[in-house]
């Protein structure tokens, strides 16, 4: 008899295809994914880069530039007789921007790869990592209420009850009020910082490449804890471009809001290698 011919191996499960969203693992550990160095003058630069990105695609941008203001403004319509809640809930803008703007991120990374955005595309953004991005989503949420309970405790404690101002914000930056604003202040501050620390890059890193929520927010982590002065920096440059856009009856996000998220998308990409 002649030999038998031998068998062709099996073939093995191809490791290039993305595993299922929810389940995916990260690209290598959290620890071993490079951060790139970063100089003083980059967080004004990945501002100029997010104006850039606006104006390649103002459709986009003015879309959830005006859900931004629309959003501020109907706060300011339901709650106009009730300061206390319009502060502990545009202050949670600021803390959960990072995932409203995930749409601007897709944007932004359509351009980088000389691709046209579209806003059907960016509406969808989501789509490809829907499990990951509501953990996270989750997260951010969880610690917005907590800082609106929080921001309520501050305004009871320091006016002993619920005080009423008649609708004026301003009437809270009396100098009577000094303990307060230092409190609610220096309370903002704290979870505004974790959150910042948490969610940097976490987002758009969720959406440029197969990883999972716990190693994007390390990620964020050894960011934010290696290079503190230039991530303090950008953060200060966010939270101050967030609030004056904020001042003019919320107008100001109009433009403001968007070119943040395209910016925050370069300051991704600088940082984090490939």
């Amino acid at each position: 008899m002649s030999p038998r011919p031998p068998q062709p191996p099996e073939p093995q499960p191809s490791t290039d295809a993305a595993p299922p969203d929810g389940t995916d693992l990260a690209e290598g550990s959290a620890f071993s994914i490079t951060l790139r160095p970063l100089g003083l003058g980059d967080p004004l630069r990945w501002l100029v880069l997010g104006w850039h990105d606006f104006l390649r695609c103002p459709g986009i941008g003015l879309f959830y530039g005006a859900c931004f203001t629309a959003m501020g403004w109907l706060l300011m319509a339901a709650f106009e007789h009730a300061p206390a809640y319009v502060l502990a809930l545009s202050a949670g803008f600021l803390l959960t921007g990072p995932f409203f703007c995930l749409g601007l991120y897709q944007a932004s990374r359509r351009l980088e790869r000389g691709e046209q955005p579209d806003l059907g595309d960016s509406l969808l953004a989501w789509d490809q990592r829907a499990g990951t991005v509501a953990i996270f989503g989750f997260v951010l949420l969880v610690l917005e209420l907590l800082w609106g309970r929080a921001s309520l405790i501050i305004f009871a404690v320091s006016f002993d009850g619920m005080p009423d101002f008649k609708g004026s914000l301003l009437a809270l930056l009396n100098a009577e009020n000094l303990p307060f604003i230092v409190a609610y202040l220096l309370v903002g501050g704290l979870f505004g910082g974790v959150i910042f620390s948490v969610s940097v890059v976490s987002i758009p890193m969720i959406l440029d490449r197969s990883t999972d929520a716990i190693s994007a927010v390390l990620t964020s982590l050894r960011l934010v804890l290696s290079q503190p002065v230039v991530m303090l920096c950008w953060g200060a440059l966010i939270t101050t471009t967030g609030v004056l856009a904020m001042l003019p009856w919320f107008a100001g996000l109009l433009v403001a809001g968007p070119v943040l998220g395209h910016a925050s998308w370069h300051a991704y990409r600088a940082a984090v290698g490939d």
